[in-house]
């Protein structure tokens, strides 16, 4: 019989826990250890650092978080999914504390050769294929301490896979929730071979009433030559969650890649989110909702990197704040040598919907090639009083009348989501968090 597991705190004792419970493959092993011997010598972040001199964890404890066991997740229910009501799925993971409760996917999929599922499981069913993707091509495990913490432990995580040519035809749905004190450090890797198509939808949320805990995650996207995909994620943990994620995507030869993002919970959230442009002809679309409030510190770094000729980025964020909140966006589209006729666009825009919050933008451009087209813009302002008062005019309360100029707001990013209900569910999840603003 297996041994009954324990919570694993963060420490050697920690990662022996991984080691004897999981009973992982050799590459699977090696890879944990390089990135444990990172994490032990590489410092926590500093504020005298470009990346993070906006951005204060001094709060923040590693020591009082540890991961659960399976058993101690094995009574919980999972929060409600949001993104995916009203469609018809291909299959759906739930995971509670990073660790998996169901999968399942349609046998139609599934006699394709498409892999959908719990990532460690597939890591030993499936090592070959695996080794050859896992923290290899997107997420490097040494970038910093919170890269190498995630890579080193690990314990769940989900893999899409999508074999040479498939279409599936409908979306993948992922729910990921949080108890209180929980500690999640799922791992999503996402696969299309050359030609393949999918959708992919994640929801992460807090459990009701669970008010603390901590994410440490990271995504991996690999999309092959001339493979498409739609990547809609709802990040909605509870205002005491410390949220810290690498999000990074590699789009091949003609490949195109729709990807958007919402960002309403934590207490502070740490993103930093790419796109390599590898090969010629390759297209993407990077579409971000922020909305903070309380003293909630939302940082999203992004990075538009094309190596290869004739691509194509096209970077939107938008973001409102209301009450003491804070937004750090920093944007950079890097332009290599041989990446000739580029085409390349940033933009941030920033509502205020109160005069205490506070919106850091910083666009940034850096070029190698000399036949490109790179743009960028950011603005910054409040809520317009005779948009109001026209409003008002009209029977809107206060409240329906802001809440129609924030909809309005987000309705440039809204607008570019193609599937209809999780435009809707989005829109939503916005304007139920909007009050009267000072």
């Amino acid at each position: 019989m297996p041994a009954v597991q324990t919570a694993r705190p963060f420490d050697a004792e920690g990662f022996r826990q991984i080691l004897a419970e999981e009973n992982e493959p050799r590459w699977l092993v090696d890879l944990r250890e390089r990135a444990f011997e990172a994490y032990q010598d590489l410092a926590w972040p500093r504020r005298d650092s470009e990346e993070w001199m906006r951005t204060d964890i001094r709060g923040f404890q590693i020591g009082k978080y540890a991961q659960s066991s399976a058993e101690e997740i094995a009574a919980l229910a999972p929060p409600q999914p949001f993104l995916s009501e009203g469609v018809e799925l291909a299959g759906q993971t739930i995971s509670l504390n990073g660790r998996e409760k169901s999968s399942h996917l349609d046998e139609a999929y599934r006699a394709k050769g498409v892999l959908f599922g719990p990532l460690l499981d597939f890591a030993k069913s499936h090592g070959e294929l695996l080794q050859k993707h896992l923290l290899t091509k997107a997420v490097d495990p040494t970038y910093d301490k919170f890269a190498a913490l995630h890579s080193a432990f690990f314990a769940g995580g989900t893999l899409v896979y999508v074999p040479r040519g498939v279409v599936v035809d409908k979306p993948l749905h992922i729910l990921s929730g949080l108890a209180e004190n929980g500690v999640d450090l799922g791992h999503l890797l996402i696969v299309l071979e050359p030609g393949a198509e999918a959708s992919v939808l994640v929801d992460t949320a807090s459990l009701p009433g669970a008010t603390e805990g901590l994410h440490c995650g990271a995504t991996e996207i690999l999309v092959g030559d001339g493979a498409n995909l739609r990547y809609v994620s709802l990040q909605d943990w509870s205002k005491g969650v410390w949220h810290f994620a690498h999000q990074h995507a590699v789009i091949g030869r003609d490949a195109s890649l729709q990807w958007t993002i919402g960002a309403l919970g934590a207490r502070l959230a740490k993103v930093n989110q790419s796109v390599r442009l590898a090969g010629q002809g390759g297209t993407s679309q990077v579409n971000g909702v922020l909305f903070a409030e309380g003293k909630q510190h939302l940082a999203y770094h992004t990075l538009q990197h094309h190596e290869a000729p004739s691509c194509r980025s096209d970077f939107l964020y938008k973001a409102a704040l209301q009450d003491q909140s804070r937004t750090v966006w920093r944007g950079m589209i890097k332009v290599d040598k041989a990446a000739q006729k580029t085409d390349g666009y940033q933009r941030n825009d920033n509502l205020m919907l109160s005069q205490k919050a506070r919106a850091d933008s910083i666009p940034g451009l850096e070029i190698e090639a000399d036949d490109v087209r790179c743009t960028h813009g950011s603005t910054s302002g409040r809520v317009d009083e005779e948009q109001i008062f026209y409003l008002r005019s009209r029977g809107f309360t206060r409240r329906e009348a802001i809440r129609a100029v924030v909809s309005g707001f987000f309705q440039q990013v809204f607008d570019r989501v193609t599937i209809g209900s999780v435009r809707e569910a989005l829109g939503q999840a916005v304007s139920r968090r909007v009050r009267d603003y000072d």
